[in-house]
């Protein structure tokens, strides 16, 4: 990207996998988090919680909604990490927990999906007034991108039962990191035997969101999420795609990829600035569906792909590379 240094790991850090796993072996010192709880009203009753963060110092250049990926919340310390960089930067930020996720796990029956727009639709409407006039920008890590890509590309019906103008800007900026745009390929990556560790990690944490539920599970959910579950895969089959209405898991990973849409010019219009930001070497999600919207970016839709990084990794020496640029792409784009 212009202007930008290019991604460069620090030592010890040198591959994907230690890249995605960094977080994992040295904790984030992060200051202690005082986010503001805000509730969301989401309809039937439900609420997402989301945690507000004010600037640290001044009046803020903008608020910042960031979203997290699988088996993520606003707890989690990259998505904080992240907030902290902004805030310092000069903006609000918002951490949402989508459904099930994180101290919100309580508000909401069920969990969410790569394909939430039922839910975030009403938040991107609710954090427009909460952004009193400046602007509203999003970022998202891993499925959380895939969610603000979804919603960004929303049809006009959904947008009027959201209580959304069809013709507003539901954003005026978007950064996404290490996130999926083909669920299909996705499912098959983190399936690779390399991959196990990964994958038994990502469905523990899953199973026991899922199970959490004080709504309750049905009598055959349960019985899947204790079976064990051999894959991701599975568990869209048995929990996400039939809690969402799909018709299968293939259903569902057709539906709510948002390449297609990606790919054609009338989505495309519906979107804000955007950047899409991937490593090579992600370990979770395969780079080749993201690089092929290479060559539509233009200068409101841009794609950034460095050679390493992991899945949302990107550690150099000074500091978190996309938590710096994520920062300095929307001061830019806020003149």
């Amino acid at each position: 990207m212009d202007g930008e240094p290019p991604f460069q790991p620090r030592f010890p850090w040198w591959n994907g996998d230690l890249q995605t796993l960094r977080d994992s072996f040295r904790p984030i010192d992060l200051p202690a988090d005082r986010g503001h709880p805000l509730p969301f009203d989401v309809g039937n009753g439900d609420q997402l919680l989301g945690k507000w963060d004010a600037p640290l110092t001044g009046e803020p250049l903008g608020l910042v909604l960031l979203m997290h990926g699988l088996g993520g919340s606003s707890e989690r310390g990259g998505l904080r990490r992240m907030g902290d960089t902004l805030q310092r930067s000069g903006f609000a930020v918002l951490r949402l927990n989508m459904r099930g996720a994180g101290s919100g796990r309580t508000l909401a029956r069920g969990t969410y999906a790569a394909n939430s727009n039922r839910d975030l639709l009403p938040v991107l409407r609710q954090a427009r007034t909460l952004a009193a006039g400046r602007p509203l920008l999003g970022m998202g890590i891993s499925l959380g991108g895939t969610k603000l890509l979804n919603a960004l590309t929303s049809t006009s019906v959904e947008r009027r039962t959201a209580g959304l103008d069809p013709q507003a800007p539901l954003l005026d900026g978007l950064v996404t990191i290490s996130s999926p745009v083909d669920l299909e390929s996705c499912s098959r990556q983190i399936e690779r035997p390399r991959n196990r560790i990964y994958q038994h990690w990502l469905l523990k944490r899953l199973a026991a969101q899922t199970l959490a539920d004080p709504f309750g599970v049905t009598a055959t959910e349960r019985q899947a999420l204790e079976g064990p579950l051999p894959s991701i895969r599975a568990f869209d089959a048995a929990i996400t795609a039939p809690r969402w209405s799909y018709a299968s898991v293939d259903d569902y990973y057709r539906q709510a990829s948002p390449l297609w849409r990606l790919q054609e010019a009338r989505y495309r219009s519906q979107l804000p600035p955007t950047l899409l930001i991937h490593a090579e070497d992600d370990p979770w999600v395969p780079v080749e569906p993201t690089r092929t919207l290479e060559a539509i970016q233009d200068e409101r839709f841009q794609v950034l792909l460095t050679a390493k990084g992991g899945h949302n990794g990107f550690h150099g020496r000074g500091g978190c590379w996309t938590d710096q640029l994520t920062a300095r792409w929307f001061q830019r784009l806020l003149g």
